[in-house]
């Protein structure tokens, strides 16, 4: 049975600091492009990183994320990291962990960040 755990969500203040995990099991976790999503109230889904089988990097809004979020893996612990830095409130969203082999395949239950004063 193929499962991810996402944790580490939580409430923080602007400019804080939040680290995601995403824990995988049932699957061969090194071969799989691992993404993190998210979705705020009332829009879409949206892919905010992935990370290669060969450790290759896209964010794909580079303009929301880049220098404030860095996305890892380690195929030891079958674990994909999340770590956001300078959170805005626009940050606010429930963030999906994702593995795919070419496409989306398994998804996480989710877990919640909220950027609040």
């Amino acid at each position: 049975q193929v499962q991810l755990v996402e944790s580490g969500g939580g409430l923080v203040q602007p400019g804080g600091s939040l680290r995601l995990s995403c824990a995988a099991s049932g699957i061969r976790f090194s071969i799989y492009t691992m993404g993190w999503y998210r979705q705020a109230p009332g829009k879409q889904r949206e892919l905010v990183a992935s990370i290669t089988s060969d450790n290759s990097i896209i964010y794909p809004d580079s303009d929301s994320v880049t220098g404030r979020f860095t996305i890892s893996r380690d195929n030891a612990k079958n674990t994909v990291y999340l770590q956001m830095n300078s959170l805005k409130p626009e940050d606010t969203a429930v963030y999906y962990c994702n593995a795919a082999l070419s496409v989306p395949r398994y998804w996480g239950q989710g877990t919640q960040v909220t950027v609040s004063a």
